[in-house]
């Protein structure tokens, strides 16, 4: 099982780094996690994209992780020959949002029906909303869902992916929780989104530090990983910004928290799901 970051970015646009996504390629195929901006280019480097998707999985709605997911529906239904439903898993809300992205694209819709003799059907997408417990489950891969703490919006989850006894957590926007450290115990990979509290403070903007009450920061994330006996922590949707040269920062803060392999995303880095031993 490999871990592929589609877009390492985060709501502040970088020429560098997609919205937040992440490819969980595993025996029944490849599994999207979350859909930000600039994510089906990046999949389209790996040879991947919206046709080769088994089933994409949301962790909140918050606007940067689904920027993409109106591509991903036009791509996947404009470019199959036969019906090919998509299957979307999201929070508590999702149905709604589904059905308001399909409307905003209505008019595409009747623009291509109109244009294209074989094109007979509409695009496909089954929303189902999810809270806790197995949502996905194909052959030997397992996906389960359990709540996150990204308040006040709400309601968010984080997801776990079994294949073949290796396991990867997709953790998305949230502080430490329950649920997170329920869905960590004993992972091979945790994805996880954190923030640089110390620059955050020094920047002294607002509508920055309000971030801060509703995202882990680099040391929350380490402890999370280090607590559930975690393998390789990967860092992603880095707020603020990685500074060319600060790199090594990320790693240090993590590496005081937790002893095992730690990652700092970058656009198509690949992991693979294997045990790390510390």
């Amino acid at each position: 099982m490999q871990v592929v970051i589609l877009g390492s970015g985060s709501p502040i646009p970088a020429p560098d780094r997609a919205g937040p996504a992440t490819l969980v390629r595993t025996s029944a195929g490849d599994l999207l996690f979350d859909a930000g901006r600039g994510m089906s280019m990046r999949a389209a480097a790996v040879l991947s994209g919206p046709t080769a998707f088994q089933a994409v999985f949301l962790t909140h709605l918050h606007s940067d992780h689904v920027t993409d997911l109106n591509d991903v529906i036009t791509t996947r239904w404009a470019m199959s020959f036969t019906p090919n439903p998509l299957h979307v898993f999201g929070p508590t809300g999702t149905e709604s949002f589904v059905a308001a992205t399909e409307s905003m694209l209505e008019t595409d819709i009747g623009y291509r029906l109109a244009h294209h003799e074989d094109l007979t059907w509409r695009p496909g997408t089954v929303a189902t909303e999810v809270t806790d417990g197995t949502v996905f489950d194909r052959g030997d891969v397992r996906v389960t869902v359990a709540p996150t703490d990204h308040a006040p919006v709400h309601p968010t989850v984080g997801y776990r992916v079994d294949d073949g006894g290796r396991s990867v957590v997709i953790a998305g926007d949230t502080v430490p929780c329950a649920g997170l450290d329920r869905l960590c115990v004993g992972a091979d990979v945790l994805v996880h989104t954190v923030v640089r509290r110390d620059q955050i403070e020094a920047l002294a903007v607002p509508r920055l530090l309000d971030v801060l009450d509703y995202h882990s920061a680099v040391a929350d994330a380490a402890r999370t990983a280090e607590r559930a006996g975690v393998g390789t922590l990967v860092l992603t949707h880095m707020v603020p910004p990685v500074q060319p040269g600060s790199e090594q920062e990320w790693i240090d803060l993590a590496r005081a928290e937790f002893a095992g392999s730690i990652v700092l995303a970058e656009d198509l880095a690949t992991v693979e799901a294997a045990p790390v031993l510390h």
